[in-house]
């Protein structure tokens, strides 16, 4: 069992990370392609290359260092809307982790929790919008909700990323309220979100890289 997480297990979190939005990077294009600009798959593909870059040559020790650092290499290197918002979850993230080096499972839920609200203070999303958000705020919910029953940090973040892809899958018939893919109306339904898709990738690595850490 794992009460906490420190600076090495959310660098090796990144790391999953970028790992994965490579591998999708074709699935993430091909959601977009469909109600967006295409982009979301190779715009997040090279913002987590040039984040793994950054961190790998600087090797943070605080949480908030490292998080920081993912954050404004985001901003600065992810095109559309993705850079902003994923830049502001990172960022607020490491404001509210603080500098120490580990976490306890409140300290991670308060940064994730800061985070989703920098999302939402940023892209104003709520609930049913079909945006990453729909992914974002279940898994947090969830994530809480487990540590409240008494589950470990390990078990609790697998469930989180449960909820994400239940979010994710529950964009499917949604219609669009933001973004580029509101432009297309009732057209917008039928198609998950990019956004939440890797929103899920997010949820999917921390709980695995914690898990890792506990192993």
């Amino acid at each position: 069992m794992t009460s906490t997480i420190d600076t090495a297990a959310l660098h090796d979190w990144i790391s999953r990370l970028a790992v994965a939005v490579k591998e999708k990077r074709e699935w993430l294009t091909e959601l977009d392609s469909a109600i967006g600009d295409a982009d979301h798959g190779a715009n997040m593909a090279r913002g987590m290359a040039a984040v793994v870059e950054k961190i790998s040559s600087g090797a943070p020790e605080t949480i908030d260092e490292l998080l920081k650092g993912v954050g404004m290499t985001l901003v600065s290197s992810v095109g559309g809307a993705s850079g902003p918002l994923y830049g502001t979850f990172f960022l607020r993230m490491g404001a509210a982790a603080g500098a120490v080096s580990t976490l306890d499972a409140a300290g991670l839920t308060a940064a994730l929790r800061a985070g989703l609200d920098g999302i939402v203070a940023r892209g104003k999303p709520e609930a049913g919008d079909k945006t990453m958000y729909d992914a974002m705020a279940p898994a947090v919910e969830a994530l809480d909700s487990a540590l409240a029953e008494g589950d470990d940090l390990g078990t609790a973040l697998a469930a989180a990323a449960d909820a994400a892809a239940a979010g994710r899958d529950a964009t499917l018939p949604l219609v669009a309220r933001k973004g580029r893919a509101s432009y297309l109306g009732e057209r917008s339904a039928g198609h998950l979100d990019p956004g939440a898709a890797s929103t899920t990738f997010l949820f999917e690595t921390l709980a695995s890289a914690a898990q890792s850490a506990e192993g």
